[in-house]
């Protein structure tokens, strides 16, 4: 498919839902791509990426930011604590912000450095157990809580169930986000982003569909 295709789409349902073009940031995600993946993508002139993993981040991004210039760099993965110094000097953005331990971890970096990446705190919208993210009844009081700490999110975030219709999850999430004064809305993958984009997204992610499938290694 490739990200001439995928940018195109973004821009036609960003047309089909009433909203500007170029309202909505296109995440290439490059977690575990080959290099020549994400060079070729960046030769192209993409400059937004998203990654999972903060070690693999770390050890890629510095070098290939020295080269192309400016990159807009998301976290879009797990967040440990241990790991939040590195993820808040490297990340621009960070949309898993989870749980309260994490929301003081960087509390205690904003005093520290005076300021932190855009935060999105990411909602389990399927109350899955195996999931990360903030319950829905929860997220009211984990939203006092972060602001009481002077942190500050500029959205909400969701990875709907696998197998399940993804629609009900972005409507819960947009209007969660409207009801909590919150502008952003990450929400939307390869397979489901148009109609991300329907019900209000701002942030998609993008990856397989941009790169082509990940090859783990086993």
């Amino acid at each position: 498919m490739g990200l001439a295709e995928i940018a195109e789409r973004v821009r036609g349902a960003e047309v089909a839902a009433g909203r500007a073009v170029g309202s909505v940031r296109l995440i290439a995600v490059s977690k575990v791509q080959p290099p020549e993946r994400v060079v070729a993508v960046l030769e192209a002139g993409h400059r937004v990426f998203g990654e999972n993993y903060v070690q693999e981040a770390a050890a890629k991004w510095p070098t290939w930011r020295d080269r192309f210039g400016t990159v807009e760099l998301h976290m879009i993965g797990p967040l440990q604590s241990n790991k939040a110094k590195v993820a808040v000097d490297l990340f621009d953005a960070i949309h898993t912000l989870d749980r309260p331990s994490l929301a003081q971890k960087l509390a205690s970096l904003l005093q520290a450095r005076g300021s932190l990446p855009q935060l999105f705190v990411q909602v389990n919208t399927g109350e899955e157990p195996q999931k990360a993210g903030v319950l829905p009844g929860d997220l009211a009081a984990f939203l006092k809580d972060c602001r009481g700490m002077d942190l500050a999110p500029v959205g909400l975030m969701c990875i709907p169930p696998e197998n399940e219709d993804s629609t009900p999850h972005f409507a819960m999430l947009a209007k969660m986000a409207a009801d909590h004064g919150l502008n952003g809305l990450s929400m939307g993958m390869s397979g489901d982003f148009e109609a991300a984009i329907a019900h209000g997204a701002t942030h998609v992610r993008v990856g397989s569909a941009i790169f082509g499938a990940r090859a783990y290694q086993a």
